[in-house]
C-alpha cells in the first residue's frame, strides 16, 4: 500500500531541513494513539527512532532505521525503515522529501507499507492515511516564513 501526501510550506528547503528535529517530531503525533519517544537520533543515514504506541489496553513499539539520506540544491530527504514494528505491520518505509519550490518548499511524504494477512490491512490504510495528513497544518504553522 503507497500514501503520498504534499504540504506546501513557506521556508526555504534548508531551513525546513533544519527544523525536521526531535521538536517537529513530538508535535507532528497524532492525538490517537498516543505515542511516547522513546529513542531519537535524528534524520542521519543510521539514525534511530522508536516510539511506543499506546492503545490503552496494549502498548506496541516501532523502530526505525534512517537507511538513507541526501541533500542536493533541489532537496533535501531521508528514508525510514521499519525494523521493529507493531503487530499490524510486515513492512514499512516512509520517504521524506523536502523540495525546493520558489522561496518555499513542499514537504513529501512518500510512504509504503505492507499489513499483516488478514481484514486488518482494509482499515490501516485510511487510518494511516489520516495520521499523515494530521502532518499538514503543523508543517504549515512549523515552517511559517520569518517576518
Amino acid at each position: 500500500m503507497k500514501i503520498n501526501i504534499e504540504t506546501a510550506v513557506e521556508q526555504d528547503y534548508l531551513q525546513v531541513k533544519e527544523g525536521f528535529n526531535e521538536s517537529l517530531f513530538t508535535k507532528l503525533s497524532p492525538p490517537f494513539p498516543p505515542v511516547k519517544l522513546l529513542r531519537f537520533d535524528g534524520s542521519k543515514k543510521g539514525d534511530v527512532v522508536t516510539l511506543e504506541l499506546n492503545f490503552i489496553f496494549f502498548k506496541q513499539k516501532w523502530t526505525s532505521l534512517i537507511t538513507e539520506d541526501h541533500t542536493d540544491e533541489k532537496e533535501f530527504f531521508f528514508v525510514d525503515q521499519g525494523t521493529a514494528l507493531p503487530f499490524f505491520l510486515q513492512e514499512w518505509r516512509h520517504k521524506h522529501r523536502i523540495i525546493k519550490s520558489g522561496n518555499g518548499s513542499v514537504i513529501r511524504d512518500e510512504i509504503t507499507f505492507k499489513a499483516k494477512p488478514g481484514l486488518l490491512g482494509i482499515f490501516l490504510y485510511p487510518a494511516m492515511y489520516l495520521q499523515f495528513l494530521y502532518r499538514n497544518p503543523i508543517y504549515k504553522k512549523c515552517f511559517k516564513a520569518k517576518a
